[in-house]
């Protein structure tokens, strides 16, 4: 599965896809504004790669900002906007044991069983989807966002609307792709997946201010 980045030398931006963020509804309203020259890595509904070799043979579009910047160069990488989307850690891990599971019943039987086990029995370490969001999104140093605006799924309209105000083009209604089947994420814990969870992605939940009663 491959899910977008895009790079916009007409517009001078890169959207860096986090996973399980809705970045399939983004990239589709994204690239009605993309210019002939514009490059983006996608494969699933759409099947394009970037023009460097080395990217274009990841088997993945969830590329981090430290790995696109080189090809870039460091003017340009400085020069154009970067955003992405992030989500609440708590309500992403939902997501992403919903999804992998989405062939099956397993996680509508048993959701809190299959959280145990990505989570604690066989955590899939080198899996993108399950990889902290920051991971993509941050410097060498591990801390530092490369971003210069990051959106919320929680706002995802509100969010669109004012990245598409610093882009200069208009914004448009997006629309719901790629979801996985699942409630409310709180109704999934208890307090060993909770402290689980937090562990985890204890930089995302830093960098990004959420909570597991966020409201937002």
């Amino acid at each position: 599965m491959l899910s977008p980045v895009i790079i916009s030398h007409h517009h001078r931006f890169i959207f860096a896809a986090v996973p399980k963020t809705g970045t399939h509804s983004v990239r589709q309203a994204l690239r009605e504004h993309l210019g002939d020259d514009d490059v983006e890595q996608v494969g699933l509904f759409v099947n394009k790669r970037f023009p460097w070799h080395d990217l274009a043979a990841i088997q993945h579009g969830h590329l981090s900002l430290r790995q696109v910047r080189p090809y870039l160069g460091d003017d340009a990488f400085a020069a154009y906007f970067k955003f992405a989307f992030v989500r609440n850690p708590f309500a992403r891990f939902v997501s992403y044991c919903a999804f992998m599971l989405r062939d099956s019943d397993a996680f509508q039987r048993a959701p809190r069983e299959v959280m145990h086990h990505f989570l604690f029995v066989a955590p899939p370490q080198d899996h993108i989807l399950f990889k902290p969001q920051a991971s993509l999104l941050v410097d060498d140093d591990g801390n530092t966002l490369l971003t210069d605006m990051v959106g919320r799924v929680e706002d995802m309209q509100g969010s669109y609307d004012r990245i598409c105000a610093r882009l200069g083009f208009p914004s448009q209604p997006l629309g719901h792709v790629n979801g996985s089947r699942h409630g409310d994420y709180r109704h999934y814990y208890d307090d060993a997946l909770i402290a689980g969870v937090a562990a985890r992605y204890a930089q995302d939940l830093d960098l990004f201010g959420y909570s597991f009663e966020d409201a937002r």
